[in-house]
């Protein structure tokens, strides 16, 4: 146990109130955790964080302050921190974290550079301190089924994984603010993709070693209308009405990222794998196929009320399947994955408990999507991913 008196809620901060803050209140509400403090260099996000998680917190205007201050037995004032800022932060915040002792709950990606990921890791290894990647994908009901149905065995042993993410709000959610710049994000196969491809190597089995991508700034890029949000949050300027997307307004002044783009994955254990985003699609959600020796799997919807449809005799086409499992669950997207991650990440912090998600995995994830960045960028040049310091592995 890591709080100062056995038995008590964990001592929580959050680094960066911005859209994903929101997370650390289930903790909260679990009743395992108190936020203490905060950290954010805007005064407007450390007003909004006061309104969202009460008065009673000390707010920092950044992560070395927090560290910095002592609570009354002269150690750290939290157990662990809620790293919610933008990527392109993590390393030095999550690092700087780890090395004082606190555990750390880091916003996916682990990183934006596989540099800054290693060292993370490095920084974990070292430290002691526990590292966890909020991969809430890993609790959503549409993959937690999806491998229930890979484990039984009923579409044989898995030989190839395709995703198609249609990405509705991509407008609102990644092109009026940071997420939109290569300096912050790398870009979005990185920013989004990170999820997916984790997913990808989990029904998989393996990870990659080799990728080739493709993409471009396609229809964003031609947007003129431009303002600078950093004033404003997410939720200040989302609006379904913004359709069609080139009807959008108050983008980013600097968009560099790509709007779309694909990645094609061998895996180290035989597994070949696709992952295709697109920033303006009208509908939101993401289209899984699982192929095995066996049979295959597909996923239609990815919230409560989808279901999963396994083809596993010989026929022609056939829309219905020979079985069809329902998603129970993720009724509000993947809020009730954030839920079951954030409780994951309290018991690992608490007692050592096993987890779904893996650090390794995350920095797994972000090795894929740097590589298959850099071949979109390089004439969709193949590009091998390197392997993680095994050493390193085996103690985070």
């Amino acid at each position: 146990m890591t709080s100062q008196d056995a038995g008590a809620p964990l001592r929580l901060a959050v680094i960066g109130v911005g859209a994903r803050s929101y997370i650390a209140g289930h903790a909260v509400d679990s009743g395992a955790g108190v936020i203490v403090a905060v950290a954010d260099p805007s005064a407007t996000a450390r007003a909004r964080a006061a309104e969202a998680f009460g008065d009673q917190l000390t707010a920092f205007p950044g992560h070395r302050e927090l560290i910095e201050a002592r609570d009354a037995r002269g150690g750290n004032i939290v157990d662990a921190a809620f790293v919610t800022s933008p990527d392109h932060t993590h390393a030095e915040i999550a690092i700087d974290l780890l090395r004082a002792g606190i555990a750390v709950y880091l916003e996916k990606p682990l990183a934006i550079s596989l540099e800054d990921a290693d060292a993370i890791l490095a920084a974990a290894a070292e430290s002691g301190s526990k590292l966890y990647v909020g991969h809430n994908m890993r609790h959503m009901a549409v993959v937690t089924l999806m491998r229930d149905i890979i484990k039984r065995g009923e579409i044989g042993e898995v030989k190839a994984v395709w995703c198609r993410h249609f990405v509705g709000n991509g407008g609102d959610y990644y092109f009026k603010d940071w997420h939109a710049e290569r300096a912050k994000s790398n870009g979005l196969l990185l920013q989004k993709g990170a999820h997916d491809i984790d997913i990808i190597h989990w029904l998989a089995g393996g990870y990659s070693e080799l990728v080739t991508g493709m993409g471009g700034l396609s229809l964003y890029g031609g947007i003129d209308a431009r303002r600078d949000n950093s004033d404003r949050s997410m939720p200040d300027w989302f609006s379904l009405e913004a359709w069609p997307p080139l009807s959008q307004t108050d983008l980013n002044p600097v968009i560099d990222v790509e709007d779309i783009s694909m990645v094609n994955m061998r895996l180290d254990n035989g597994v070949y794998a696709s992952y295709q985003q697109c920033h303006y699609t009208p509908d939101y959600w993401r289209n899984y196929t699982v192929i095995g020796t066996e049979g295959r799997l597909e996923n239609f919807g990815d919230t409560d009320g989808a279901v999963v449809r396994v083809w596993n005799t010989r026929t022609l086409y056939d829309p219905v399947g020979d079985a069809e499992y329902r998603v129970n669950g993720d009724e509000r997207g993947h809020r009730d994955a954030d839920r079951l991650t954030v409780a994951e990440f309290i018991r690992f912090v608490t007692d050592g408990s096993r987890t779904e998600t893996s650090a390794v995995a995350a920095r797994n994830a972000v090795a894929t999507a740097v590589a298959a960045t850099e071949s979109i960028r390089d004439g969709s040049r193949p590009i091998a991913v390197p392997a993680v310091d095994e050493h390193v592995a085996t103690l985070v």
